[in-house]
Parts: structure tokens; C-alpha cells; sequence
């Protein structure tokens, strides 16, 4: 089946940076676009950046843009977000979702404080 496996994530100063891995299995990952999305404490959850099968095409939300990268590995099977000049506004669980089979991976935690 499906999986799909954040890490990354953790505690970082504003300004820092961090970088996201999701490593997908049970599925042909070129074949599906992906996603990564955020959810906040008390917030809805809020898709942050796409990205197509090959790469080519990527969109990111407004507040991210200039910040965030997306990427992705086919070769690897393995997506990535990295993220600069990180804001405290940034602190969410971070989940990286296929959207082919609408799955989605268990999340990783990102804390952007002094």
C-alpha cells in the first residue's frame, strides 16, 4: 500500500532553515503529483506547495513563496521542501501527500521560536 514517510522537521531559530524528506513507497512515485501542507495549532490545514511528476511544474502558497522550495527525487522516491528564512507563522505539522491515491504521510513537527 501506500506510504509515505516525513522527517526533518524540528526546532529552529526565526531565520533558520530546515529541510523536509518524504520518503514514498508501495506506489510509482513519478506517476503522481505531490503535495506538502501545514496545519497549525487551532488552524485548518493549508496546502503549502505542489509539485508535478517530473518536476517541471511547481506553486507554492503566497506566504511561503520566495522562502520555500520544492523538489522532488524520482530516482529516490523521495520528496523534499526546503524551507528559509523560517517565521514563527511557520510552525505546523508538515505532511507530504500523494495525490494520485489521495494519501498522506503522518506528519513532522516544525517549531520556529526563539
Amino acid at each position: 500500500q501506500v506510504q509515505l514517510v516525513e522527517s526533518g522537521g524540528g526546532l529552529v531559530q526565526p531565520g533558520g532553515s530546515l529541510e523536509l524528506s518524504c520518503a514514498a513507497s508501495g506506489f510509482t512515485f513519478s506517476s503522481s503529483a505531490m503535495n506538502w501542507y501545514r496545519q497549525a495549532p487551532g488552524k485548518e490545514r493549508e496546502l503549502v506547495a505542489a509539485i508535478s511528476t517530473g518536476g517541471f511544474y511547481t506553486s507554492y502558497l503566497d506566504s511561503v513563496k520566495g522562502r520555500f522550495t520544492i523538489s522532488r527525487d524520482n530516482s529516490k522516491d523521495t520528496l523534499y521542501l526546503q524551507m528559509n528564512s523560517l517565521k514563527p507563522e511557520d510552525t505546523a505539522v508538515y505532511y507530504c501527500m500523494c495525490v494520485r491515491f489521495d494519501s498522506w504521510g503522518q506528519g513532522t513537527q516544525v517549531i520556529v521560536s526563539s
